[in-house]
């Protein structure tokens, strides 16, 4: 209780130990048994955190190279509105991103910023762009001209920019849900991902004409990442989450595993997502 906290423990894990309707716990339950969701909600947020970062380093670099490609290194070159798609929908978030820009540039509170600014007068975007959340990242691509969205969703493989802009979107609040130590394995985004391929190719059943799991729960971080990281990295990852769902559903007598998949928004049979050929 000291280690965790009283509230973070049984105010974010407690009621999957509850008879539904009642504040009575199912017969059985041990305090051993709600530290031991606590830890695997943790485990999760280590390891889908990890490969969220490798994510957000890849599209940093791709922004940053392709950006000062073609509008060269200059800092004023990031800070001019104009070399944005600046229509009518994204004028709003254009201003605020000037306004995040402008705050960069001037920051002091990072080393490199200070020297590059010092002794040269001049931030370039791959310098800059170190500073930037992954949600002013994902602001920034949003925003960008069409041809370096382009090149940009080319790099990570086969999606579209709408894919990849909604992608970015629901990443950018899972990161957040990591990087704060929130709960993780029930957290669901009010943005969803586009209905892709792998949701049919794993007959996600649907309540309407909307998909049942993969939508903006943990699965569909777990969609992204098979669109967004390399082959080898994805499974790698996979093997990791089968463990950790594995070794948990050990310790957790009163939450049956097919329980603990439907409260993640996992369908019975997300294994099979390595199995399936990913197409646009």
């Amino acid at each position: 209780m000291k280690r965790i906290g009283y509230f973070p423990l049984f105010g974010g894990y407690k009621h999957l130990f509850r008879i539904p309707l009642t504040k009575k716990y199912k017969d059985g339950t041990t305090f051993d048994e709600i530290v031991a969701l606590y830890d695997f909600d943790s485990e999760l947020r280590e390891l889908f955190f990890k490969y969220l970062l490798q994510i957000e380093r890849h599209l940093r670099s791709l922004m940053s190279y392709y950006f000062s490609e073609k509008y060269g290194e200059a800092q004023t070159a990031y800070l001019d509105r104009h070399n944005y798609n600046n229509n009518r929908q994204n004028q709003k978030i254009i201003v605020r991103l000037m306004a995040t820009l402008q705050r960069a540039v001037t920051t002091t509170d990072y080393v490199y910023i200070n020297y590059y600014r010092t002794t040269y007068g001049n931030i370039p975007l791959w310098v800059l762009i170190n500073v930037l959340t992954f949600g002013n990242l994902s602001k920034m691509y949003k925003v960008f001209p069409q041809s370096l969205r382009s090149k940009i969703c080319k790099d990570f493989g086969i999606i579209n920019q709408r894919q990849l802009e909604q992608f970015l979107s629901v990443l950018t609040k899972f990161r957040n849900v990591c990087a704060h130590g929130e709960r993780l394995f029930t957290y669901r985004t009010i943005d969803n991902i586009s209905d892709l391929p792998l949701h049919q190719n794993l007959s996600i059943p649907k309540n309407g004409i909307q998909y049942v799991y993969g939508k903006n729960d943990l699965f569909a971080v777990v969609i992204a990442f098979r669109y967004l990281l390399p082959k080898e990295d994805f499974y790698s990852f996979k093997r990791k989450l089968t463990v950790a769902i594995g070794k948990s559903s050990k310790k957790l007598i009163h939450i049956t595993e097919s329980e603990l998949l439907e409260h993640m928004g996992f369908p019975a049979n997300w294994k099979d997502i390595s199995r399936c050929r990913i197409t646009p």
